[in-house]
């Protein structure tokens, strides 16, 4: 747990603060909390105070005294402008599709409150400590994953969360499914009554697709590290030529991104120690180009971050409500292009992750090309060779697994669909190019554990044959120990799906720490 609450309202948040509040909050401490600087107080108050008056002075403000999206012709009476939230959280209520896991639901929730908090939305002091109480008390609204178009914002399945905070929709509390205003109860609550522009300005932002692009960024980052040390572990088995991440080689070629990766691998085999370990000229482009693959998405991250950070801390609802100035500015901060753009272009560099280690197992299994180690990298001797095919069909998942997260880096963001009788009629499928991202993240790590393994037995089988072969770096040679120490050497077949599940389990929890910078 983290030693002190992740602020909101008060400075800038980070992909780190999101990733930490991600994670349960079980021994109920305090993980989030909303800052005291008094000019936070002061636009929050002011916001609200602006709207009441103009409500007092007949004042016309879209989704607070009209109709929504193309409805915004419709007034709305005063007596039912009260009414008008609880409506919105209603009728959006369509979701479909598999549910949010806790760890997502928390981003978005942690996302929405920082935006909230900005104080642009005309929200209450009271909401916004609502928020900041779910979150604490891991009060998680189920939010289905389908029916956002990412503008207007992910109206649908923010809906949840609205819903949730006036006692209508279901909640994860306490390792059960209940209804929202009971487990307020529990907790000595009653749900809320919405002001008039709360309703929307929970429903009426990006927070869905940041959250999960937080999450994207978090673990595409570690990918690129773990890229490296399996890409070292892979040359190493193949018995490659250590030159190919020469530091004089990369200095002409200066990617950053790229030059880092290089530096990582050259540091796991040791390349100062041994420079002249291969025969070979020539290794192939899999293991030869590797800091070009995964240095595409290393020079990316920074630019990645700082969209993502950008748009985690704007005020992204519609109106915006200026308390102090007295301006409500009607405009289109919910529309998801900037994070749609990212989740685009990051999926499309983590499936060429997948495709890289894909092509170094296939270079492992085939003694065409794996430099004279068994067929299929099996451990299996004498006639037991006959009947034993190693990791045969764990290469044969990779390429299915691949094909699959390239198949998805179809861009999202370029089909837009007018809809809402033509109001949004250009939008931005943020929140599917997002979850299209964390689902090539999850095929690309299935590739990249079942690789890891393959050349951690390769690694093993090579130093067989070859006695002199080179030291590794320390902290290579650690991970190699880590890993043999519980994944058995594959000599004769055994089904491999637990194991494979985890490992997939250990990485996600990203178990090793890879690099310094």
């Amino acid at each position: 747990m983290p030693t002190s609450p992740v602020l909101f309202g008060g400075k800038r948040i980070t992909i780190e603060d999101i990733i930490t509040l991600t994670r349960t909050n079980a021994e109920q401490q305090i993980v989030a909390q909303l800052s005291d600087d008094p000019a936070l107080r002061t636009r929050i108050d002011a916001g609200t105070r602006f709207l009441d008056t103009l409500l007092q002075e007949d004042g016309v403000i879209y989704g607070v005294t009209t109709g929504y999206g193309d409805s915004c012709t419709v007034t709305v009476p005063a007596e039912l402008v009260h009414e008008l939230p609880i409506h919105l959280t209603r009728f959006h209520g369509c979701g479909l599709g598999a549910y949010f896991d806790a760890p997502a639901t928390r981003a978005i929730l942690a996302t929405r409150l920082c935006s909230l908090a900005q104080g642009y939305s005309g929200v209450s002091w009271e909401l916004l400590e609502r928020l900041v109480l779910m979150l604490n008390h891991d009060l998680l609204p189920v939010i289905p994953e389908e029916g956002s178009v990412g503008a207007s914002g992910d109206l649908t399945p923010l809906s949840y969360v609205a819903g949730a905070i006036i006692g209508e929709r279901d909640v994860r509390f306490k390792g059960e499914q209940i209804n929202s205003a009971e487990a307020f109860q529990q907790l000595g609550l009653k749900p809320m009554k919405l002001r008039p522009k709360e309703g929307l300005a929970i429903m009426n932002g990006t927070a869905v697709m940041t959250a999960l692009a937080c999450q994207a960024w978090q673990r595409a980052e570690y990918l690129t590290r773990l890229s490296a040390r399996v890409t070292a572990l892979a040359s190493i088995a193949l018995d490659g030529n250590a030159n190919h991440f020469d530091e004089l080689l990369f200095a002409v070629k200066p990617h950053r991104g790229q030059q880092q990766i290089a530096r990582w691998i050259q540091h796991d085999i040791n390349h100062v120690e041994h420079p002249r370990n291969s025969d070979r000229l020539q290794d192939r482009y899999s293991i030869r180009c590797a800091p070009h693959v995964i240095g595409v998405l290393r020079d990316a991250l920074p630019w990645f971050r700082e969209t993502i950070e950008n748009e985690l801390n704007s005020a992204n609802d519609n109106p915006i409500i200026d308390g102090i100035g007295e301006h409500v500015l009607h405009g289109g901060h919910f529309y998801g292009g900037h994070i749609a753009m990212v989740m685009d272009s990051m999926k499309t560099a983590v499936a060429n992750l997948a495709d890289l280690h894909d092509r170094q197992m296939a270079l492992l299994m085939d003694t065409k090309m794996n430099n004279g180690l068994p067929a299929n990298l099996s451990a299996a001797t004498a006639e037991r060779r006959s009947i034993n095919h190693g990791f045969k069909a764990v290469q044969i998942g990779c390429s299915a697994w691949t094909a699959e997260a390239l198949k998805l880096t179809m861009p999202a963001s370029v089909f837009s669909r007018s809809t809402e009788c033509h109001n949004q009629d250009k939008v931005s499928m943020g929140t599917i190019a997002a979850r299209d991202c964390i689902r090539v993240l999850e095929l690309t790590e299935q590739v990249v554990v079942a690789t890891l393994l393959a050349t951690c037995q390769g690694v093993h089988l090579r130093r067989q044959q070859k006695q002199n072969m080179r030291k590794p770096a320390a902290a290579l040679e650690q991970m190699l120990s880590d890993i043999t120490s519980e994944f058995e050497l594959l000599t004769e077949d055994r089904p491999l799906e637990h194991e494979l599940r985890h490992w997939l389990r250990k990485v996600r929890q990203q178990p090793w720490a890879l690099y310094e910078e």
